[in-house]
C-alpha cells in the first residue's frame, strides 16, 4: 500500500504527471540529456503556473463571488464541489480508489494502443475523482473488493479515452492543427454546448466582435475581463450592501477585513476582486502557453514508440487561449443558466409538493467558470458568438440538473449535502447507479468488462469496413 499511495500521489499531481510523460517522450526520442531536463522542467513549471492561477481564482475572487451572490439574493442549497464530495468519500474507500486509479491508467494506455481512440488522459486530479466515484457506486452495488477494483478500473480507462473522443471533432476546430486533445470530465456538457451552437449558428466569432474605434481597447483580454468582472462584483455587492450584508453585524463583514484587521470599503473590495479575477485568468493563460510549447513536441516520442498516433488529453483551460472572449462570455452565460436552473428546480419541487424533490443546486461559481468557459469556447467554435451564448447557457442548465439527479444516488451513499459538479461524473454515476438498481454483483461486473472491451473489438471491424 505504501508504494501504491506514493504512485497515486504522483498520478494525482498534474504537474508531476505531465512532466513525467514529457520526460518519457523525450527519452523515447533519444533527445540529449540537456533537452530532456529542459523540456521536463518547463512542462512542470508551466503546470505549476496554471495551477497557481487556478488556485488564486478558486480561493479568492471566484469563492468570494459565490459567497456574495448567495448572501445578496438569499439563496440556500447544495453547491456542487468535486473536492468536497471526494474528501468525504475517501474516508471509506481510500485504498479502493487508489487501486482503481492505477488499473484505470493502465487500461487507458491499453485502449489507446489497441483501439481507434488514441488518447492518453493526463488530468490527474480528475482521474482520482472519477476513481473515487466508481469506488463508491460499485461498492454500494454489492461488488466484491476485487471486482470493484477491476471493474471500476476498466470503466475508468474507458471514459479516459471516450470523453476525449467525444470532444475531438470540435477540438480540431478550436486548436487549429495543434496536436492536443481535451482531457476533462465535463466533456458531455461541452459536447451538448457544441451541438446546440450548431443549431443556432451565428456568423461572427467571439474574437471578431467589432468595437467602435474608441472602444477597441476592449479587444485586450485582460482589460475586457477586468471591466466586466468589476461591473459584476459591484452589482452584486450593491445588492448585498442594500440588504445590510456588509454592515458590522452582516454575514459579509468579515470579507472586508484585510491584513492587520484593516477594514476596507466594500466598493474598493469589489473593484479589487474584479481585477484579481482578471489577474488569475492572465496567469492561467501564461501557464497554458508554456505547457503547449513543451508537451506537444515531447509527446511525439510516445506517439512514435509506445502508442502510435497518441495524443495528450489535457485539462480544460488548455482551450482558453484560443478564444479568450468566449471564456468570459461562456462563464457568464453558464452562470445565468445555473440561476435559471435553480429557479426551475425550486418551482418543480413546489409543484410536486415534496413527492419527488430534487436537491436545490446553487450555481457554483467554480464549475460555471472552468466548465462554463470551456463550453463557451466549444459553442463559439461551432456557432460563433450566438452559439457561445446559447450553448454555454444550456450547459449551465446541464450542470444544474445532472448534479441534482446524481445527488439522489450519492445522497444515499455518502450521506452529505454535496455532489459532483461536472457533467461526466453525473453521467457515469447516474448510469451505474441506475443499473445497480436492477443488476448487482457479478452482472454489473460483467457489464463493466464488456463496455471496456467493446472499443477494442469494434476497431478492427471499422478498419476492415474502411
Amino acid at each position: 500500500m505504501g508504494f501504491i499511495e506514493f504512485f497515486v500521489s504522483i498520478l494525482s499531481t498534474p504537474a508531476v504527471l505531465v512532466g513525467f510523460f514529457a520526460m518519457f517522450g523525450l527519452i523515447l526520442q533519444k533527445k540529449p540529456t540537456e533537452d530532456v531536463i529542459k523540456g521536463t522542467f518547463k512542462t512542470i513549471v508551466g503546470f505549476m503556473v496554471l495551477s497557481a492561477g487556478a488556485g488564486y481564482l478558486v480561493s479568492g475572487s471566484l469563492s468570494n463571488f459565490g459567497t456574495v451572490f448567495n448572501a445578496a439574493f438569499g439563496v440556500t442549497g447544495s453547491t456542487p464541489n468535486n473536492e468536497a464530495v471526494v474528501a468525504i468519500a475517501l474516508q471509506e474507500v481510500a485504498s479502493t480508489t487508489a487501486y482503481i486509479m492505477v488499473v484505470g491508467m493502465v487500461a487507458n494506455l491499453a485502449l489507446a494502443r489497441f483501439s481507434k481512440m488514441k488518447y492518453i488522459f493526463l488530468t490527474g486530479h480528475h482521474t482520482l475523482f472519477m476513481a473515487c466515484l466508481l469506488a463508491v457506486v460499485l461498492d454500494f452495488a454489492g461488488l466484491e473488493a476485487w471486482q470493484t477494483v477491476i471493474g471500476g478500473g476498466l470503466v475508468l480507462g474507458l471514459v479516459m479515452v471516450l470523453m476525449p473522443a467525444l470532444a475531438e471533432s470540435t477540438m480540431k476546430k478550436i486548436v487549429e492543427g495543434a496536436d492536443i486533445s481535451l482531457g476533462h470530465f465535463g466533456t458531455l456538457g461541452y459536447w451538448i454546448s457544441a451541438q446546440c451552437a450548431k443549431v443556432v449558428k451565428g456568423k461572427s466569432k467571439t474574437e471578431e466582435i467589432n468595437f467602435p474605434q474608441r472602444l477597441t481597447f476592449l479587444r485586450d483580454t485582460v482589460v475586457a475581463i477586468s471591466i466586466t468582472m468589476v461591473f459584476f462584483f459591484l452589482f452584486i455587492s450593491i445588492v448585498a450592501a442594500i440588504n445590510g450584508e456588509f454592515a458590522p453585524n452582516g454575514s459579509l463583514y468579515g470579507l472586508l477585513a484585510g491584513e492587520g484587521g484593516i477594514i476596507s470599503s466594500w466598493i474598493v473590495w469589489a473593484i479589487v476582486q474584479g481585477l484579481s479575477f482578471a489577474a488569475g485568468v492572465f496567469v492561467i493563460l501564461t501557464g497554458i502557453r508554456l505547457i503547449i510549447g513543451e508537451i506537444v513536441p515531447a509527446f511525439k516520442g510516445i506517439a512514435d514508440k509506445l502508442v502510435p498516433n497518441a495524443k495528450p488529453a489535457l485539462d480544460c483551460p488548455i482551450v482558453f487561449p484560443y478564444a479568450p472572449n468566449a471564456v468570459l462570455i461562456g462563464f457568464l452565460s453558464s452562470f445565468v443558466g445555473g440561476v435559471v436552473g435553480l429557479g426551475v428546480i425550486t418551482a418543480l419541487n413546489a409543484g410536486f409538493a415534496g413527492t419527488f424533490a430534487l436537491a436545490i443546486i446553487l450555481p457554483g461559481v467554480i464549475p460555471h467558470f472552468f466548465c462554463g468557459a470551456t463550453a463557451g469556447v466549444f459553442g463559439n467554435a461551432e456557432g460563433g458568438l450566438r452559439g457561445c451564448i446559447i450553448g454555454s447557457f444550456i450547459h449551465g442548465l446541464v450542470i444544474t440538473f445532472l448534479p441534482a439527479i446524481l445527488f439522489l444516488v450519492l445522497g444515499q451513499i455518502v450521506g452529505q449535502g454535496t455532489t459532483f459538479g461536472d457533467s461526466d461524473f453525473a453521467l457515469v454515476g447516474i448510469t451505474l447507479g441506475g443499473l445497480s438498481l436492477f443488476i448487482r454483483s457479478w452482472g454489473l461486473f460483467i457489464i463493466c468488462i464488456a463496455l471496456y472491451l467493446l472499443p477494442i473489438i469494434v476497431s478492427p471491424l471499422i478498419k476492415k469496413k474502411a
